[in-house]
């Protein structure tokens, strides 16, 4: 059966203390228990967490969602988006084709408050050019910059409120975008098809 990867990208940063960190702990496990309740999502999504601050790690490689167990995320350190973007487009081309069939084009939630600390350019231009996924990008509070983002994708969320439960409102809409997209992919043989996003929460044109 084809498998539907997903990588969650988070900006980890020393910004991100207290209360957002916190969100995002809370929107991980309410995204996990939404994709527990989906059957089709059980057969087919496969779930990977990549974080970065100071440095980036893949907490989480490509698992099964019945497999995946909850990561340990912490706040500290600068925004490495460049190493976010290396890891993640090495992740992309080791990882795919976890079965013997073609598996679907990756979706790539990527969630940041503030600007790149190190040299990420290079590494957007690569991602655009070589297409390995479907990136959706979140720029959660007013330090998030929208122009950084566009050069890495065409779809951008945004929030200038980050301390009324919106990071894990967005979690929250991700797991339904997931669920969406995993059933249009089969019925439609579309890549992509998102629901609307909350109120909270606002498209980028």
């Amino acid at each position: 059966m084809r498998k539907l990867p997903v990588y969650l990208l988070l900006d980890c940063s020393a910004s991100m203390t207290g209360q957002p960190i916190e969100q995002v702990r809370q929107g991980l496990r309410a995204l996990l228990d939404d994709l527990f309740d989906e059957p089709m999502a059980l057969e087919t999504v496969y779930l990977s967490v990549i974080t970065f601050s100071s440095t980036t790690e893949q907490l989480i490689p490509l698992t099964e969602i019945l497999q995946f167990k909850e990561p340990q995320i912490q706040a500290q350190g600068t925004t490495a988006l460049g190493a976010a973007l290396r890891l993640l487009i090495n992740c992309l081309e080791t990882e795919k084709n976890l079965t013997e069939q073609q598996d679907w084009k990756p979706l790539v939630f990527l969630m940041t408050d503030g600007i790149p600390t190190d040299s990420w350019e290079i590494e957007a231009m690569e991602f655009k050019s070589k297409q390995l996924a479907n990136l959706i990008a979140f720029a959660a509070g007013i330090n998030a910059n929208i122009e950084n983002l566009h050069k890495i994708t065409d779809v951008i969320l945004k929030t200038e409120e980050i301390s009324q439960g919106t990071i894990k409102v967005f979690f929250q809409w991700m797991s339904q975008s997931i669920i969406h997209t995993n059933k249009s992919i089969k019925i439609k043989h579309q890549e992509l098809d998102l629901p609307p996003p909350p109120p909270q929460i606002q498209i980028v044109p």
